[in-house]
């Protein structure tokens, strides 16, 4: 029998490999595995619609459970593999069953980020989101409790806020760092978000760490700050970045740098074996990078499917990503580290602000709230590379458009 293409993990990154990859003729058989009971799903909405009750688990999914099956994708959810043999071309499950494979794909993903046990860690309440089941717990921890404390001024801790505000709790944020977001954005882009979320009444601290959580037989009951003070919570939600699941990967041999090492072909170290989504790191713009995006996810799939169907191709993609906080879109294109200045545009006709950041006289990157005018047209000069001149992308008079525009028309 013909080996099958066996993907580990099944995810954004293997459900668009395997969307891509059955329209090509002369096809390998396929055999996702995923450890998740659950059909590859969307997890940007677990922080938003799904935790506000406004999507059910079925309209998570990314396919339908049957669509694998309709298109001859063999799939074992619920199984999980604890070892790779590339020298045999072998995966190893749970149960001692051996799987050969004619090319294997990681899309391992990553996992939360978890507080110590010494600073009160597993204590009943104390939650991460990074998958369905989280979502389901934090659910049931804030049924009819009111109190929800989160450590961590990133995206997904703001998203949480915002969403947990909206559904009448009440909700604290701690920020070792000087400021929310400060990894990741502007203080511009920072000051936008802590206005938003104090104009809806949550309680941002910032430059605050977190001494210990305290608990009641074992449940949590609030948290000691760093700088003095208690503040009393029902639960307690851990927001502090995440990791890449290497493990697989590491003892099998495969050179990992920050993430599984991947080239622009997106294979790993040893050949035949690829690797996409969270769980990568590559080369970007001579640095070797990890992105956490369906973005990335989605297109490392893609191009995976590409290449294994015989296409030439390499990851170029201009990184994007998006976030909903209350009633405010932020679109981002773009990486935004290394910025050395940055521009604020105003729209004032649909009530946005966009903040454009630029590395010396380059543009890098774009974060627009509720102005997705200004991210398509900044995305776009991304792709292009054009670099608008300062002054016109701050005046807000000016028409992207036609700045755009000119550019195609004399470039260079």
């Amino acid at each position: 029998m013909t080996k099958p293409i066996v993907i580990v993990g099944a995810g954004q990154a293997a459900a668009s490999f395997a969307s891509r990859y059955i329209t090509h003729a002369d096809r390998l058989p396929v055999l996702l595995i995923g450890e998740e009971r659950t059909p590859p799903y969307q997890r940007p909405p677990l922080s938003k619609k799904y935790l506000s009750g406004e999507f059910q688990r079925e309209r998570l999914w990314i396919r339908q459970s049957h669509w694998y099956g309709d298109n001859g994708i063999d799939t074992r959810f619920g199984t999980r593999i604890t070892a790779l043999v590339p020298e045999k071309k072998q995966v190893i499950t749970d149960s001692g069953e051996s799987i050969e494979y004619e090319k294997l794909i990681l899309c391992t993903g990553s996992h939360a980020r978890r507080l110590p046990d010494a600073a009160g860690g597993s204590l009943e309440g104390v939650l991460t989101l990074r998958g369905i089941n989280d979502a389901d717990r934090l659910n049931a921890y804030l049924d009819g409790k009111h109190r929800l404390l989160i450590v961590g001024g990133g995206y997904i801790g703001l998203e949480i806020a915002a969403t947990a505000r909206t559904l009448g709790h009440a909700v604290t944020v701690i920020e070792m760092a000087d400021r929310i977001l400060q990894r990741v954005a502007s203080t511009e882009t920072s000051d936008y978000f802590r206005a938003l979320h104090k104009d809806h009444g949550a309680n941002i601290l910032e430059a605050t760490g977190l001494a210990r959580i305290h608990g009641e037989n074992g449940t949590v009951r609030g948290v000691e700050l760093d700088r003095g003070g208690y503040i009393e919570a029902d639960a307690v939600l851990v927001g502090i970045g995440a990791a890449p699941n290497i493990e697989l990967a590491e003892t099998a041999g495969i050179e990992c740098e920050n993430g599984i090492a991947v080239d622009e072909t997106c294979q790993t170290s040893i050949p035949g074996i690829y690797a996409a989504g969270d769980c990568t790191s590559f080369v970007r713009h001579g640095q070797r990078i990890r992105l956490e995006s369906v973005q990335n996810a989605a297109d490392q799939g893609d191009l995976i499917a590409q290449i294994l169907s015989g296409k030439d191709d390499q990851y170029t993609s201009t990184p994007w990503f998006w976030s909903e906080q209350y009633d405010c879109m932020l679109q981002i294109a773009g990486l935004s580290q290394g910025y050395t200045q940055t521009v604020i545009r105003d729209n004032s006709t649909a009530g946005g602000q966009s903040v454009w950041y630029y590395q010396n006289d380059e543009l890098i990157a774009v974060d627009a709230m509720n102005d997705t005018k200004s991210y398509a047209f900044g995305r776009r000069m991304l792709e292009m590379g054009f670099n608008p001149p300062m002054d016109q992308i701050g005046d807000e008079t000016t028409d992207l458009k036609l700045l755009l525009q000119g550019n195609q028309k004399n470039p260079g």
